[in-house]
């Protein structure tokens, strides 16, 4: 079965650096992907698997952080421009972009779920002469939209063990779930496939990322822990403008509310059980130096080293938003823009997976535990298949990198894509074989 699957990985790596290049060059920011999924779902209907799309895949509900109306249909109308099929467009219309692709081997055997991003950044990709994407011809298309994560690489990974497992099927038990997420940048899209039960009876999930801790080819850490819970919010105070100087007591000043608030809230007091943050990341306000301020918009962050954590900081964040804006009688509008939970990966799975890097005796370095220090909404994921009674595990699978992830300059080694494939195929053929306990 391992040689199998490196040949298999091996005779895709050209298709694979074809198919990763052509997603580079048609980025699609978060709930916007709607050219890259439907690229997925063709090639996942032509290999056989069984497709929930649209509302069958996505809670509208959860959907955090959506562009506007007018943005979503005019990246639709883009899409189809640039070689999405109108058929597989109409099931995404309101950005629902996430994709469950299923296929059962057989009726008994475990459910393993794959996970793999497939949004864009927003940012502008450079155009420097020694940026290889621009050298090669396959820089972003788009203007303020780059694949400057290496998600390009993610999908096409996907799309890649899909097809070694259709090679297998017939070696092969159980039902293997292919989760083709949106928006995980700003972490907004991976709640509203959680709470749809996309996951609910999933013994195995397993996600993967390139790079972060992991910078060089040929290495992979299978034990990834201390994902930090985080919720976004973006807050608009409104007020009531008037002059500065003829009626100043006429007004009611948004930007000192806003001030107030950002000073408080790093007032918020650390969590003695685990790490704890909080963030003022952006502070505008005002119109005029002589008008007594009617608006101020602030984007804030919080975090923790678990959910319960992360909630202690933002209920009490939430608190100090609305008390200032009481205390100034301004309105308040708070939006909750994203989210993640906390978590870590569960040992059991983290063991197997090491033992299974061994075996494919591929990689120069299968590290130990290494400590997430960030967010990442796979931890929903991780997080609901663990309160289910199943196990999840989170890969940082190693890629030499011309720049850090979400700069501009940011590529990564194209071999990494074959590590990858190699270690999730033979991960989620080694799960599909083992049966429910490992």
């Amino acid at each position: 079965m391992i040689e199998a699957i490196k040949t298999a990985v091996k005779d895709m790596q050209g298709k694979m650096v074809s198919c990763r290049r052509d997603i580079h060059k048609h980025p699609e920011p978060g709930w916007t992907e709607f050219r890259t999924a439907s690229l997925v779902a063709e090639r996942l209907s032509e290999l056989g698997y069984e497709l929930k799309l649209g509302e069958a895949a996505i809670d509208r509900n959860m959907m955090m952080g959506v562009p506007s109306a007018e943005k979503l249909a005019e990246e639709m109308q883009r899409a189809e421009k640039e070689g999405a099929k109108k058929e597989w467009l109409m099931q995404m219309t309101g950005g629902l972009t996430g994709i469950v692709a299923v296929k059962k081997f057989s009726e008994d055997g475990p459910v393993v779920a794959l996970r793999f991003d497939m949004d864009a950044n927003d940012v502008q990709e450079s155009r420097a002469s020694n940026h290889f994407p621009q050298q090669e011809g396959f820089c972003s298309l788009h203007g303020q939209a780059m694949h400057a994560c290496g998600h390009d690489g993610h999908t096409t990974v996907g799309l890649a063990v899909a097809e070694i497992l259709v090679a297998q099927q017939d070696k092969l038990k159980g039902t293997i779930k292919l989760v083709f997420q949106p928006a995980e940048e700003g972490v907004r899209g991976a709640r509203a496939m959680v709470e749809n039960d996309d996951v609910d009876d999933v013994n195995f999930m397993l996600g993967a990322h390139f790079g972060f801790q992991m910078k060089h080819t040929g290495t992979i850490a299978c034990n990834v822990t201390g994902f930090l819970a985080t919720s976004k919010y973006d807050i608009h105070f409104v007020g009531k403008p008037a002059h500065a100087g003829a009626a100043p007591e006429q007004g009611k000043n948004a930007l000192l509310a806003a001030a107030c608030a950002a000073l408080n809230l790093h007032a918020i007091p650390r969590h003695s059980h685990g790490a704890s943050r909080i963030n003022v990341g952006k502070l505008i306000a005002g119109s005029g130096r002589n008008v007594v301020a009617d608006k101020a918009f602030m984007a804030i962050e919080t975090r923790g080293a678990s959910s319960e954590i992360n909630s202690f900081i933002e209920q009490e964040a939430l608190r100090i938003i609305k008390a200032a804006a009481a205390m100034y009688d301004v309105d308040v509008q708070i939006e909750k823009t994203g989210g993640a939970a906390g978590g870590s990966n569960s040992p059991e799975l983290a063991a197997f997976l090491e033992t299974k890097a061994k075996e494919l005796d591929i990689f120069t370095t299968v590290a130990g535990q290494r400590d997430f220090g960030a967010s990442e909404d796979f931890s929903y994921f991780m997080e609901r298949v663990q309160n289910h009674g199943g196990k999840a595990a989170y890969m940082m699978i190693g890629a030499d990198l011309a720049a850090g992830h979400h700069d501009s300059s940011f590529d990564f080694d194209e071999k990494a894509m074959g590590y990858a494939a190699n270690m999730l195929a033979y991960s989620a053929v080694s799960l599909l074989l083992q049966g429910e306990e490992i």
